[in-house]
């Protein structure tokens, strides 16, 4: 099957020609130009995604799961992981044991656990309540609960070191963030194999010229995935600039989705935390503070893409440096690979989504 494009990002390259997908795989890239519109780009990787489409993933049951992946799967994502923020271990383990197997349309890579492991400083909208210091015995039960594929952290609690070790054994990627560290703390888990950090510069030791904290020590290496919410909220634009041209190559997108996104204003649930969403922005209730987002992932190419990212760039940022972190999918569109596809128009607004070869999202 022909896709009847110009071009398509191969590799990470834009290269011209059509792109034929056969058995749920792409068969063949660059095919013999013609007078086909638009541009393939691999299916967007998210790896923070708390709800969607009204479904609250700490709640959700298969159905809920199946209708927050047919809004997924509009907005271009192929694969994500649902996120559940700090909860009571009860919760948790209630959620992850409700993550479906079955397909629901986009692909579940695993949940991503924000917490409960987190510094008690810098919780942001999660509950204080369900905080706690490493425990490797709590550790494990959460993992034997469901498919734990990410956990989030502060490296400079005691005893963190010793679980992102623990979690390594279990090939479960480690991501610091909601950290207080220090530079000094934040080196030594990067040190000990952490690659991520979760959404850079929130809930975090703020970067200053002589403490730079887990920010600056993310930026100053090569090696480590910086997270960035790019809804106009979480960060300013001149902020997501400095980063980019501090870590392009190795910036991952994530929305931080709630529940809320792709269906408006109103009351809604993230976790445990009650949240207000008023003219696009979801915050905690209780005090305002920012809880979740309700942006989406062609929204953040967009937004990373005029703030000067080249468009293959921009493209990667929500596809391979995410999947190559996650370690589960590969996010790149090559011969050979799988047919997880995003058609773009030239104005980057998605006409169709493949997963596995399938078009399940058409607009004409």
């Amino acid at each position: 099957m022909r896709l009847g494009v110009e071009a398509a990002v191969v590799d990470g390259a834009l290269v011209p020609g059509d792109v034929t997908i056969a058995n749920g795989s792409v068969a063949d890239v660059a095919v013999s130009r013609g007078s086909g519109r638009g541009i393939a780009v691999p299916g967007f990787v998210d790896l923070q995604v708390n709800g969607f489409g009204g479904v609250d993933f700490a709640a959700a049951d298969a159905d809920g799961y199946r209708r927050a992946g047919a809004a997924l799967l509009e907005t271009g994502v192929t694969a994500f992981q649902p996120t559940f923020v700090t909860a009571p271990e009860a919760d948790l383990v209630a959620a992850l044991k409700e993550i479906p197997s079955e397909p629901i349309g986009p692909r579940i890579l695993g949940a991503h656990l924000e917490g409960p492991f987190l510094s008690p400083a810098r919780l942001g909208a999660h509950p204080a309540a369900g905080r706690r210091d490493p425990d490797p015995a709590l550790l494990d039960r959460l993992l034997d609960a469901g498919p734990v594929s990410q956990m989030t952290l502060a490296p400079e609690l005691p005893g963190a070191l010793e679980l992102i070790d623990r979690l390594h054994a279990r090939d479960i990627v480690v991501s610091c963030g909601h950290s207080d560290a220090s530079v000094e703390e934040a080196t030594a888990a990067f040190e000990r194999g952490v690659r991520s950090v979760t959404h850079l510069f929130n809930a975090m030791r703020p970067f200053a010229h002589r403490d730079p904290g887990l920010a600056g020590a993310a930026l100053a290496r090569d090696d480590v995935v910086v997270q960035l919410i790019l809804d106009g909220h979480h960060i300013a634009d001149e902020t997501a600039g400095v980063v980019w041209k501090a870590a392009a190559g190795r910036v991952a997108i994530v929305t931080d989705a709630m529940a809320a996104t792709g269906v408006g204003d109103g009351r809604y649930r993230l976790g445990g935390v009650e949240v207000e969403v008023r003219d696009g922005v979801a915050r905690r209730i209780e005090d305002g503070v920012l809880a979740g987002s309700v942006g989406t992932m062609i929204e953040a190419i967009r937004k990373l893409h005029a703030l000067g990212a080249p468009l293959p760039e921009a493209i990667a940022a929500a596809t391979s440096v995410p999947g190559r972190l996650s370690r589960r999918v590969s996010g790149v569109l090559h011969a050979g690979g799988d047919a997880d596809l995003v058609i773009l128009d030239d104005r980057l607004e998605i006409r169709a989504v493949f997963v596995g070869g399938k078009e399940l999202v058409g607009v004409g």
